[in-house]
């Protein structure tokens, strides 16, 4: 009886969880601020990805999508992506000029949710390329905004929240490929159709 009780208990952890995610999907899209109130660089940098739907939602797609792969690219997608998020903010850092930014961003958000929904396990070459492709614009953007102090603490910033959005996408979804394949599907799904809407917008 304890053990059923502790099952349950499990059960309905996992689901909340999941619905806390999808709750995110749902929410209208933050507007991305050039100028952050907080003085400290750091924080701004800590804070920078939660602030646009776009970004928060990529994170955690790129986790989730590396927790569905074999072997070395379950490290390989986030190593790399967080490599060349570093690369993009460095370009957006200069006075080159990366057209279709913001749709590029959308598109990464809706093709992250179908790789998601679909447990795509694609050849490296093709992996890899998407995967610093939608690091590179995502990277862009947070360099193109940044007004701060310290560029080397905003960057140290957004980089651990990055990695840590990555964590906990591919936690959640580690959790429930096996025990509520189907929820990781719906998260997906979620996730590609908020891609879609922020393309229609």
């Amino acid at each position: 009886h304890r053990k059923t009780i502790k099952g349950t208990n499990t059960m309905k952890l996992k689901v909340a969880m999941l619905a806390s995610a999808l709750t995110l999907t749902s929410a209208p899209a933050l507007a991305h601020t050039a100028t952050m109130p907080e003085n400290s660089s750091l924080l701004s940098g800590l804070l920078h990805p939660l602030t646009g739907l776009d970004h928060l939602l990529a994170m955690l797609a790129i986790g989730a999508w590396a927790a569905l792969q074999k072997d070395t690219q379950r490290l390989q997608i986030p190593l790399t992506f967080v490599l060349m998020l570093m690369a993009g903010f460095a370009l957006g850092l200069s006075t080159f000029s990366l057209p279709m930014v913001e749709s590029g961003i959308a598109t990464s958000v809706l093709i992250l949710g179908l790789l998601v929904m679909t447990s795509a396990r694609l050849p490296v070459a093709a992996t890899l390329g998407l995967t610093s492709t939608f690091a590179v614009l995502h990277g862009y953007a947070h360099g193109a905004e940044a007004q701060v102090a310290s560029l080397t603490s905003f960057a140290a910033g957004f980089l651990g929240t990055s990695a840590a959005l990555h964590f906990i996408g591919g936690t959640m979804t580690h959790t429930f490929k096996t025990s509520m394949p189907m929820l990781a599907k719906l998260a997906g799904f979620a996730i590609a159709a908020t891609g879609a809407g922020l393309l229609a917008a």
